[in-house]
């Protein structure tokens, strides 16, 4: 392995991805990681993972918040250890093998151009709550013509639009909380109380299975976490910076996710905040509940922020998946090359026309925009499935005298990986056995690894007769 040759060549890979700024804050880094987790997905998706468990989804939350935080401490050591912009695309040639750092680079890159570009024609939908005639193209080309300028400037810049837009959806979440207990107890307000929670079939109408169909949907609401990881390349001191922003960050998506889906149950019974079912945002249904006339307003304008948010946060993560690869020889040379800012311009420039691509797709056709949503869900959860398999890796080939001296380590390893391994291909299996709405990802995901896979080899085989 790489690392068994006295680490030369760990040093020639880390050092070929130096360059680029690093000015990122521990406090922005924190609000960049939020951001990257926190999207629509919480706002308007929750539905969906209500739907299939009931009042059970906050058991599918925890299962799916386990998985999380041991996917972020796997990271989180690993990216004290060598802080990179290739991050766990990095750490997979390094510690698995180049094959599985290329695939994951570009199954990565692919995940979020698709992501960005849903969220694009997300923003379209909801700028048509103020401007009903506007054109969905418009706008979602006007929000990626947005996020490219944020992205181009710098990565100052970029946090700290990043740190704004995130600090509108947590600022969100805390009120709708508190005013979501004072419904249920009464304050200010009939109390609700917490008999919702027996309603239509009881806490789990759906049974375990339903619980588990659940986790699903909690994985793929967790992905973008891995976003601190990359901004440790460009963290201003990631050896304290990425520890503290990885804890507060876990912390605070913990008690987002579970106190809102929590609310959100009691106010209302589970069978009309399911996504079948649905008529009104169970965000709006707290605001309404006190007389706020405006209240479908400002959370459009929240969910647009989160939307916004989301694709800031992305488009970061792509460009520096492609400049990765660039520096790696796996892509053009071009792109790897940085600005007087300290940006990898042409990259992001790369990432911005896949999100383009990807909106028409999105906007003229929803079978064929399923299957780009299949290739985003099964590689969100590959680019765990790696980052899990490459801690195992890293924690025995990395010296135990260095790892010990780390100010970030993974606890109860190598055990709670091995757990959060098996949880996740479960996770794959049982996606691949539901032929309503997840298999989509295993149908489109085996062909991408196999098309992914084959081009490595033919790029492998002409590098090595050059």
């Amino acid at each position: 392995m790489l690392l068994r040759k006295g680490g030369a060549d760990a040093e020639r890979v880390l050092a070929r991805e130096r360059g680029l700024n690093r000015s990122l804050t521990s406090r922005q880094l924190t609000m960049i990681g939020i951001g990257g987790a926190i999207g629509t997905g919480l706002f308007m998706g929750s539905g969906i993972a209500i739907a299939y468990a009931g009042p059970g989804v906050l058991l599918s939350y925890v299962i799916a918040g386990f998985i999380a935080l041991t996917v972020m401490y796997s990271l989180s050591e690993m990216a004290v250890a060598h802080p990179t912009p290739g991050s766990f695309g990095t750490y997979a040639e390094l510690y698995l093998n180049p094959w599985a750092g290329f695939l994951v680079r570009y199954s990565y890159w692919a995940c979020q151009v698709v992501a960005i570009g849903g969220e694009a024609v997300a923003i379209g939908h909801y700028c048509n709550f103020w401007f009903p005639g506007l054109p969905i193209w418009i706008s979602a080309l006007a929000a990626g013509a947005f996020i490219f300028f944020i992205n181009a400037r710098s990565v100052t810049n970029f946090g700290s639009v990043e740190y704004w837009l995130s600090t509108i959806k947590v600022t969100a979440i805390v009120v709708f909380i508190l005013f979501g207990a004072a419904n249920i107890f009464g304050i200010g307000v009939n109390a609700v109380g917490f008999a919702n929670y027996s309603a239509d079939g009881g806490p789990l109408p759906h049974g375990l299975s339903g619980v588990w169909m659940a986790v699903i949907m909690a994985v793929f609401s967790f992905t973008g976490i891995e976003v601190i990881a990359v901004t440790a390349g460009e963290a201003s001191d990631p050896n304290k910076s990425v520890p503290r922003a990885m804890r507060t960050m876990l912390l605070r998506l913990a008690l987002f996710y579970f106190l809102a889906l929590a609310v959100i149950l009691a106010i209302a019974p589970w069978s009309q905040s399911g996504a079948k079912e649905v008529t009104e945002s169970p965000f709006v249904k707290v605001f309404s509940n006190f007389g706020f006339g405006y209240a479908a307003a400002i959370m459009n304008f929240v969910i647009l922020s989160a939307a916004l948010s989301s694709m800031n946060t992305n488009l970061y993560l792509c460009s520096r998946m492609i400049f990765s690869l660039s520096r790696a020889g796996y892509a053009p040379k071009v792109l790897g090359a940085i600005n007087s800012r300290g940006t990898p311009l042409r990259a992001a420039a790369l990432s911005i026309c896949g999100v383009l691509l990807a909106s028409m797709v999105a906007y003229f056709s929803d079978k064929a925009y399923n299957y780009l949503f299949g290739i985003a869900l099964f590689g969100a959860i590959l680019t765990w499935l790696v980052i899990l398999s490459s801690h195992l890796r890293f924690r025995r080939q990395y010296p135990a005298a260095k790892r010990a001296a780390l100010s970030s380590r993974a606890p109860f390893a190598p055990y709670l990986q091995w757990l959060a391994l098996l949880l996740l291909v479960a996770v794959l299996i049982t996606m691949g056995l539901d032929t309503e709405y997840w298999n989509i990802a295993i149908i489109v995901g085996v062909p991408w690894v196999i098309v992914v896979s084959a081009a490595y080899f033919i790029v492998r085989s002409r590098r090595s007769n050059a």
